[in-house]
């Protein structure tokens, strides 16, 4: 009976460093962002429907990262148009805004960052594929682009609309 205890007693100790390990993993994936946006439908006013696919070894991981590869891509990838829907650019045109600005970047995407203000996932939305040893999992993400440009501008990141060209 002791043994038995003892055995569920280290289960239960490593079922938190387990979870801290998929996160970690899960945060090495996301900074390579290994991921596909693509436009998801029309939205609102201010707002990109947009669905991301997102690759992990881990389903459940791989679906809380879909917001953040969805900010990503819409600040440095944008996406095609197709299915009535119309190409974005990505907000910042500077292609080597990401590493110029790398310590910024590093705050607004770490877990729990300021990229969670800007987007949220649709309910009922997911897909997931196996690939190989890993997951492809699609999440439709709405993602707040005029607020977004904003705090990017705010930031000195990016241009604003008005300065010119």
């Amino acid at each position: 009976m002791k043994k038995i205890l003892l055995s569920l007693l280290v289960v239960v100790m490593c079922l938190p460093s387990c979870r801290s390990l998929r996160q970690k993993q899960a945060n090495a994936d996301t900074k390579q962002f290994r991921y596909e946006i693509e436009c998801g439908g029309n939205a609102i006013q201010g707002t990109y429907l947009v669905k991301v696919w997102t690759y992990s070894k881990h389903p459940g991981v791989a679906e809380n990262q879909c917001r953040k590869n969805a900010v990503h891509g819409v600040i440095f990838k944008g996406y095609g148009g197709g299915q009535g829907c119309v190409s974005q650019r990505p907000l910042a045109s500077d292609p080597g805004a990401e590493t110029q600005f790398k310590t910024y970047f590093d705050s607004f995407f770490a877990d729990g960052g300021e990229f969670q203000k800007y987007a949220s996932i649709m309910g009922g939305t997911t897909e997931t594929v196996r690939v190989g040893r890993e997951y492809k999992v699609g999440v439709l993400v709405s993602v707040r682009k005029d607020d977004l440009r904003k705090a990017l501008e705010a930031a000195g990141i990016i241009r604003g609309l008005n300065s010119g060209f």
